[in-house]
């Protein structure tokens, strides 16, 4: 299957190229980006054709991988699947719940497969926990994403204008909630607050009454970071496991399964675009109350 690349920045050439390189069943063929002269560069890194324009990438392909910020993924990927091609979005799959709705209706009137790259659902260990642990009852879980790529002076991410305009709850916030949503279920309330820079904490009622406890930033003061979920219930106490499995080795994992349903060798997979929605969903109503109570 013939892959696109939208993007050109740090996570585009270390994640999304390299896995798109590697995949089996995959046929890494070309690259678009805003800038052309970083186009040009990722695609002669990786030996591949640079687009001039997005419409000529959707020309020559049958699939897209994004690799841009959510405001400008959700609307180039309501285009993709309109004209047809397979997706592979980034977390979180847009920036606004009626863009993800627009993504959603293109996909399902062109019969497109897409899927949303939750990294922690396409890491075998952890997807295997979040299997093992679902349906048990839990009763609640706290969950910590305390993370400096904002603070940090060597950080690749320090130059990324949308992790400083929309923080952490659109860029480690789809991280918690991918885990949460498929062990505790549906969320039917919320509430959340601010704190400094863009630290968020939000507790969230799901429709069986259990509840979790949410905090996370990207400006950590270094040492200070802290990446934690742990549930409790009638079963006990459990916490999740570290990952063993890189991104690339997650991505690349992302992108076969992504081909094995368009060829429908699958049926789905848990993290699709009605998963990505309800994440985006969540996203949009935390940020409203943190705004509220900022008043």
């Amino acid at each position: 299957m013939r892959f696109g690349l939208v993007g050109t920045g740090y996570w585009a050439r270390t994640c999304h190229a390299r896995a798109l390189a590697a995949a089996p069943n995959v046929e890494f063929a070309g690259v678009w980006g805003r800038s052309p002269g970083p186009t040009r560069a990722l695609a002669e890194e990786f030996g591949v054709r640079a687009f001039d324009s997005v419409d000529d990438l959707l020309a020559s392909v049958d699939a897209v991988s994004f690799a841009v910020p959510p405001d400008v993924q959700g609307p180039l990927a309501a285009r993709a699947g309109a004209a047809g091609k397979h997706l592979l979005l980034d977390k979180p799959a847009a920036d606004r719940l009626d863009v993800a709705d627009r993504v959603a209706s293109a996909v399902a009137e062109s019969g497109a497969a897409a899927l949303v790259f939750h990294t922690s659902l396409f890491q075998p260990e952890v997807a295997a926990w979040v299997d093992e642990a679902e349906g048990q009852g839990w009763e609640g879980a706290t969950a910590e994403w305390i993370c400096s790529p904002l603070a940090d002076g060597g950080s690749p991410y320090l130059r990324s204008g949308w992790r400083w305009s929309r923080g952490a709850t659109w860029d480690v916030g789809p991280h918690a909630l991918s885990l949460v949503l498929p062990l505790l279920g549906p969320v039917v309330r919320v509430q959340a607050a601010g704190g400094r820079g863009d630290l968020v904490a939000a507790v969230m009622e799901h429709e069986s009454g259990a509840l979790t406890s949410l905090s996370w930033t990207l400006r950590a003061p270094q040492g200070a970071d802290r990446t934690n979920l742990e549930l409790w219930g009638a079963a006990g106490r459990i916490r999740k496991p570290d990952a063993r499995t890189g991104a690339v080795d997650a991505m690349t994992g992302a992108l076969t399964t992504l081909v094995a349903i368009a060829e429908g060798r699958v049926a789905g997979h848990r993290s699709d675009l009605r998963f990505g929605r309800e994440v985006v969903r969540i996203l949009s109503e935390i940020d409203e109350r943190v705004g509220m109570n900022r008043g």
